[in-house]
This record gives C-alpha cells, sequence and structure tokens, in this order.
C-alpha cells in the first residue's frame, strides 16, 4: 500500500500500525481495555483555593436553594431588651417573665448587671413580657413574633412604686419606755399649760424611779407652777386666808412661799417618792372608749386607786399618803392660829382628792389627746 507524505507526517504511528496492520490494530484495542480495568485511572483533585493573607481560610459559603422555604414551616426567633428607670438608670436583677397565649410553660429570665434579659429559640406567635422588679411597678408589653424574627425592646421603663411601705421598727423595752416619757414631757394644753402626768397608751410602760422623780422636778419648776402658785397666794391675800401673814408684800410672799410649798412637797411625795417605794405609777391612764357614764366613774375612781408597776390596779396609797404627809408638813410653815394638827392635814388631802378628780374627768372628756409617734403596745418581752 503507497503512503502519500501528508500520512506520514500528520498520523501517529498506532494509527498507521492500525490502517497497515488491521489484525495488530485490534491486538492493541484489547490490551489497553484489559490494563484499564486492572488499573483505575486516578482520582481527579479539586481546584486549589488560594489562602487570603490575614485571615483563615474557610470553605466556600453554601447557598440556600432557591425557592423559599418550605410552606408552612416555622423558624423559631428571639426576644431581648434592656430594663431601666424613669431616669434611664439600668434596673439589674429584674425578673423578666415570658408567656404565651397558647398556654405554652412559662420561661423566665432575670436582667444582668448592664439591665439586658434574653430568651433564645422563641416560637413565633403572641406573647406578653411581666417585668417585675423591688421598689416599682410591675410592667406588661406585648408583641408578635414572626418566623425567625430577632424582636429587641431597645428600653423597658419600670414606674416606681408608689405604694407605701410600712416599716415595724422593734423597740427594746427601755428604749420604748425612753419614747413614751419624752412624749409625756412634751405634752402641753393649749400650748403651755403642762400635762406631764397623763398617759394615753393603755399599755405605757412603767415609770422608773428616775423617770418618776425626773417628772416631779419638770412639773415643780415648769414658769406655769410659779405662775399658778402666784395666783392661789393672790386669792388667799385677798381673801385673807391665813392671816397671821399680814398684808402687803410681806404677807404675799409668805403666802407665794408657803402655796408653793405645799404643791412641791404633795408632788415629790405623793408622785415620785412613794410611788417609788410602793411600786405604783402616779400617771392618769387615759380611757377614751365606753359610754359617757363609764368614763366619768373611771375618771372619778381614779383619784384613788392607779395602776401599779405590774400593771394592776390597786389602792393610790401614794396620792392619800402623799397629801396626808404634805399637810402634816405644812404645820411648819403656817401661821401658829391656822395650825389644827391633823385636821388641816385631812383637810387638805380631801380637797387634793377631789381635785384630782376634778382633774382626769377633764383630762377624760375636755382635753383632745395629742397625736402618738409609738406603738400603743410594748414589744413582747424576751
Amino acid at each position: 500500500m503507497n503512503f502519500s507524505k501528508e500520512d506520514l507526517r500528520g498520523k501517529s504511528l498506532v494509527r498507521r500500525v492500525w490502517i497497515a496492520v488491521p489484525g495488530a490494530g485490534i491486538f492493541v484495542w484489547l490490551s489497553l481495555t484489559v490494563l484499564g480495568c486492572c488499573f483505575p485511572a486516578p482520582a481527579q483533585q479539586p481546584p486549589t483555593v488560594p489562602a487570603v493573607q490575614g485571615s483563615p481560610s474557610r470553605a466556600p459559603e453554601t447557598k440556600a436553594p432557591t425557592g423559599g422555604q418550605p410552606p408552612g414551616q416555622q423558624l423559631p426567633g428571639s426576644i431581648s431588651g434592656i430594663v431601666t428607670d424613669p431616669n434611664g438608670g439600668i434596673v439589674a436583677g429584674a425578673r423578666v417573665r415570658l408567656t404565651r397565649e397558647d398556654q405554652s410553660p412559662m420561661q423566665e429570665v432575670i436582667s444582668g448587671a448592664d439591665g439586658l434579659f434574653y430568651f433564645d429559640n422563641v416560637a413565633p406567635g403572641p406573647f406578653y413580657l411581666t417585668i417585675i422588679a423591688a421598689d416599682f411597678n410591675t410592667q406588661t408589653v406585648s408583641g408578635i413574633l414572626r418566623s425567625g424574627e430577632v424582636s429587641i425592646f431597645p428600653r423597658i421603663v419600670l414606674g416606681v412604686s408608689s405604694v407605701a411601705t410600712q416599716v415595724q421598727v422593734t423597740l427594746s423595752r427601755p428604749e420604748l419606755a425612753e419614747y413614751q416619757f419624752q412624749d409625756e414631757t412634751r405634752q402641753r394644753v393649749l400650748g403651755f399649760i403642762p400635762n406631764f402626768y397623763v398617759t394615753y397608751p393603755h399599755n405605757a410602760l412603767p415609770l422608773t424611779t428616775k423617770r418618776k422623780f425626773e417628772l416631779a422636778w419638770r412639773s415643780t419648776l415648769d414658769p406655769v407652777t410659779f405662775g399658778l402658785t402666784g395666783v392661789i397666794a393672790g386669792v388667799q391675800q385677798a381673801q385673807n386666808n391665813f392671816s397671821g401673814y399680814g398684808q402687803g408684800a410681806q404677807g404675799y410672799a409668805k403666802r407665794y412661799g408657803a402655796a408653793y410649798a405645799d404643791i412641791v412637797a404633795g408632788t415629790f411625795i405623793g408622785s415620785a417618792i412613794l410611788p417609788s417605794l410602793l411600786k405604783q405609777d402616779p400617771r392618769y391612764f387615759y380611757k377614751g372608749s365606753g359610754s359617757r357614764g363609764s368614763r366619768f366613774l373611771y375618771a372619778i375612781e381614779h383619784s384613788v386607786i392607779c395602776k401599779g408597776d405590774n400593771g394592776r390596779w390597786q389602792a393610790n396609797y401614794s396620792n392619800i399618803l402623799g397629801n396626808l404627809a404634805a399637810g402634816g408638813i405644812s404645820n411648819l410653815y403656817y401661821p401658829a392660829q391656822s395650825r389644827n394638827g391633823m385636821r388641816l392635814a385631812f383637810e387638805n388631802t380631801l380637797i387634793n382628792i377631789g381635785a384630782t378628780a376634778a382633774v382626769n374627768v377633764i383630762e377624760e372628756f375636755f382635753i383632745s389627746r395629742p397625736p402618738l409617734n409609738l406603738p400603743d403596745h410594748p414589744p413582747a418581752k424576751p
């Protein structure tokens, strides 16, 4: 077979062998097929993506298939926010509750130090947030979370609670007794007449010996006492009582001294010395309740009875014996013709008891009770 120059230049040796020797071509083809079955071709490597300097290498992002999410599928979302006060201050430690209309379980978180709260993996739909914090009004907000939505509340403001907080202060018995005593020493009728020997709490604690003497001292040295003594001395001089004192300035001074001595002796003996020895309370305990008749009898009888330091009612030996003692002492400085021994003492005692009853009635019905800053009941004994 003759070959042209183009065939010799443009065709490979295998093709020439294939054409020249048909049997040899068939043999070569079979040999290559068998070798291909025994030795599979190496797998092709994917093209290498060069890394960008300064950032780690990562796999290429995979895009979601086109066409959107399947119909009816709902993706969870999140709810977050910041709790503040009306001035913009952070409210940490607030309890934030998430509730749903579908009766799903309630969720609760606590706002952090930055006032931030966060709920993750929340199913879409209507929701309610209830925020509770000490000293603030409870706040409730609502919203609707859509599929896959990130819901953010930039600021949830809690109003300051307007509910008054009642604080109960527990005082020891000595502290409560001291406060009650200080209240009594500030009691004055019409703003200037001392009213120290009246107590309005029904269960007022008893006075100590020191306080009994302090009340007597305050009462006898009060300016009103000096003024009242002057009025008594003036009336006595006008009526020429105790004529042995005479008239004029000297007679008035003697009557003034005798009247003031009666007040001092009666107050200290009947309201300090004997009450301390006999453990009795020299004060009048205001009743303030019940019928008028019961209150009137209560005021009258309390001129001869009193409450003991043990809280029990008993005969007022301190007042009765104190008046007798003061009457006896008055015999030392009254004019000789006015001294009639124990008769004067008994007369003064009866007068003073009647005066005490009259004062008690006035206290019970005509003097308004002042506002109290302390509890009526003392704390329980430890």
